[in-house]
């Protein structure tokens, strides 16, 4: 699932994992051209519902926690072939 949350800017983030009460593991999605060996690129193909404003990438090496009321709106969702190469890169990046 990709949400909007609330900052000092709006930044989209793509939830990984729901834990007990209110935090939620988010990885970062950014606009911006990244060329490094962690990013995974999305586009309005890889949703099943919903899509960004613009071609995006996600950083799995960028991971962070965060209180779930910070959440303002779901996006949309991902495949599940998306979901599971950015899962899949996490894990590689843990096991390293």
């Amino acid at each position: 699932m990709c949400l909007t949350i609330s900052q000092s800017q709006r930044r989209p983030a793509l939830v990984i994992a729901t834990l007990e009460g209110d935090d939620v593991i988010l990885c970062q999605i950014t606009s911006k051209t990244i060329k490094d060996n962690y990013s995974i690129s999305i586009d309005d193909r890889d949703f099943e519902t919903g899509s960004l404003k613009q071609p995006s990438n996600i950083r799995p090496n960028r991971l962070f926690t965060a209180d779930s009321h910070i959440i303002l709106y779901r996006i949309g969702n991902l495949t599940k072939i998306k979901i599971n190469a950015i899962i899949g890169k996490v894990i590689e990046i843990i096991r390293k």
